[in-house]
């Protein structure tokens, strides 16, 4: 089951994602009847590249969306996938590409998500405008004019927040509960 929804705009994502999805029941590494396809480091990150938004799941795989359309995949250890009108401005470095996805014209464009060769905080920043520069754009692709109170894209219905069953905890777990937590 997957719980992004299925409309014409996640077609080629969620063919390429059953494509190369794993069944699996149960496991430390399970979601949903699906292997885990990203790596628990990776699934924190993208949290933390869009606070507060929720993260749901395709064949074992998180992906932000906005109005139930896709706009960012986490895949593997390495790879932001998002999906914009043109291509990430510099000094982001790109990551491997994602064939069919990330062929000319497909827009979307692969990012490395730890982008080491800027500070952490501007690395956090540039990769944070971005997401919401694909979150805005792909709620635009949308037929769902609707809003919420703070004028952000209402999420599909159906949506599911949450935590990957058999993920370690959050380093950040202190953190978030206003304790001091890891600094990065």
């Amino acid at each position: 089951m997957t719980l992004l929804p299925d409309l014409p705009q996640n077609a080629a994502l969620l063919a390429l994602l059953r494509e190369q999805g794993v069944a699996q029941e149960g496991g430390a590494y399970a979601y949903d009847g699906w292997e885990l396809r990203t790596h628990p480091d990776l699934v924190e990150r993208l949290e933390d590249l869009a606070p507060g938004w929720p993260v749901l799941w395709a064949f074992g795989v998180p992906v932000l969306a906005a109005k139930g359309v896709a706009a960012v995949v986490a895949r593997g250890t390495g790879l932001l996938l998002v999906r914009l009108s043109e291509r990430p401005a510099e000094p982001l470095k790109p990551g491997q590409p994602c064939p069919p996805l990330t062929g000319q014209g497909e827009g979307w464009y692969p990012l490395c998500p730890w982008q080491s060769e800027l500070t952490s905080s501007e690395s956090q920043r540039l990769l944070s405008l971005q997401i919401r520069h694909a979150l805005t754009y792909a709620a635009s692709l949308s037929d769902d004019d609707s809003t919420d109170w703070q004028g952000r894209p209402v999420q599909a219905a159906g949506g599911r927040t949450g935590k990957a069953k058999g993920r370690r905890p959050s380093r950040n777990q202190d953190k978030r509960r206003g304790g001091r937590g890891r600094h990065r």
